[in-house]
């Protein structure tokens, strides 16, 4: 797969210009915390089980076997980054902390400006003498980038990189009399979805309605629109009214498209009931092993005669650990996660991208599997149109993203118009950012 193999020249240029719940109750708060005579430490993360769940425990389970002085639990935190940084926050009220968490790009400067933690470099430093060149060696510079903030510290590592792309019921299209390829722009999709109602009583589409605005963003730029400009939230632009007015009417007016939580609305895919999904790569395993027609995935739609604008997904892995030992295991772990092998479990269990340069052509790593899996290709294809994670400064990031998040379900719930509730919270949310 020669493209693949051109990825992160690929990434080079797109990121050049960047400078930048739970299942368990049990807490380590200090680094006498023994499981025996190992250091108990905990790994929060936001990978339900249609979303890389299994793959982290399978990993933590195999890091646990294989490490005499580390016992790693994993914590689930549901509500996605957001939910894990409120979980944090309660946290650290209490005087508590994990060991490694997960931080989604989109809350890179909220974390570093609210919390406590220490750069991977730093311990490795102090610790770890013979991995004194690990990330230089196996990561690029402008990789390693993403995982800096606004102020160019070096935060945590980056872990996972993900695009959204359409996945589409090749049969439903077929049944429509559609184009069996799918939709090239969002004018199309608009379209296909009306015809796909009318001719099979089925939903054309659904997009992803997580606990951020992800998509959103994608939707909106691709159309002209800036999420953030010079510090001020600007999606309330002529643009950006039209891009959410397309998604509004489809679910609102003509009925075609799904306004449903996210696991729901993936599942009515997989069970065909919608011919059209968008969402991120990182649930393309759970689609593949559970869909029992003919599946694929394409590029992400463009607006007719716009470039693509598409923000990386995923999230980096941050250190968090407040006690000596507890960073010393924290970043065994670390390191466990981010060798060939781990990454490409990774990959092969969710979809995301590895950020390791090697992984891709290595025979240990996703060679084969990269070689027979078709799916990729779209995620693959289209990461030259990659753009940072809006990540709204100072302290209201978290609020910010909250206001998105309501207004969202009051435009598709039919409670407001788009442009009334897209003026309206561009103007309160740039009140919080003065």
């Amino acid at each position: 797969m020669k493209s693949f193999l051109k990825l992160f020249s690929l990434l080079s240029l797109v990121f050049m210009l960047t400078a930048c719940g739970t299942s368990s109750d049990t807490t380590s708060d200090d680094s006498s915390a023994k499981n025996g005579e190992k250091t108990v430490i905990e790994y929060w993360h936001v990978n339900a089980e249609t979303q890389g769940g299994k793959t982290v425990e399978e990993l933590v389970k195999a890091f646990n076997e294989q490490s005499e002085t580390t016992e790693v639990i994993a914590k689930y935190n549901p509500d996605m980054y957001k939910g894990l940084m409120q979980n944090l926050q309660a946290e650290a009220a209490s005087g508590k902390t994990p060991a490694v968490v997960q931080v989604g790009w989109s809350f890179l400067d909220y974390f570093s400006n609210n919390f406590s933690y220490v750069s991977p470099q730093e311990v490795i430093d102090q610790h770890f003498p013979e991995d004194e060149t690990f990330l230089e060696d196996n990561f690029l510079d402008n990789i390693m980038d993403l995982a800096k903030n606004s102020e160019g510290t070096q935060v945590g590592i980056p872990y996972s990189l993900s695009t959204p792309v359409l996945y589409i019921n090749k049969d439903l299209l077929k049944e429509a009399g559609l184009d069996e390829n799918g939709p090239k722009t969002w004018q199309e999709v608009q379209q296909f979805s009306k015809v796909i109602k009318e001719k099979t009583g089925k939903y054309g589409f659904y997009m992803q309605e997580p606990a951020d605005n992800w998509a959103t963003q994608a939707l909106l730029e691709s159309n002209g629109a800036r999420m953030l400009t010079d510090g001020k939230a600007s999606f309330a632009s002529k643009e950006g009214i039209e891009a959410y007015q397309l998604m509004a009417d489809m679910v609102v007016k003509d009925k075609t498209a799904l306004h449903v939580p996210w696991d729901q609305g993936v599942q009515s895919f997989i069970d065909g009931n919608v011919a059209m999904a968008y969402t991120t790569i990182a649930r393309r395993s759970q689609i593949q092993d559970n869909v029992k027609f003919n599946v694929a995935a394409v590029k992400s739609p463009a607006w007719e005669g716009k470039e693509v604008r598409l923000p990386a997904g995923g999230a980096m892995l941050a250190i968090t650990a407040q006690e000596e030992e507890q960073q010393k295991s924290a970043w065994e772990f670390m390191k466990y996660l981010y060798s060939v092998e781990s990454m490409a479990k990774w990959t092969e269990g969710t979809g995301y991208v590895p950020p390791r340069k090697d992984v891709a052509e290595a025979e240990n790593g996703l060679k084969a599997f990269l070689a027979e899996n078709e799916m990729m290709k779209a995620a693959i294809e289209q990461m030259d149109g990659v753009v940072s994670w809006t990540s709204f400064p100072g302290d209201a990031g978290l609020q910010a993203e909250q206001k998105l998040l309501d207004v969202r379900d009051e435009i598709l719930g039919g409670k407001v118009g788009v442009e009334e509730g897209l003026t309206s919270t561009e103007k309160e949310i740039n009140e919080l950012l003065k």
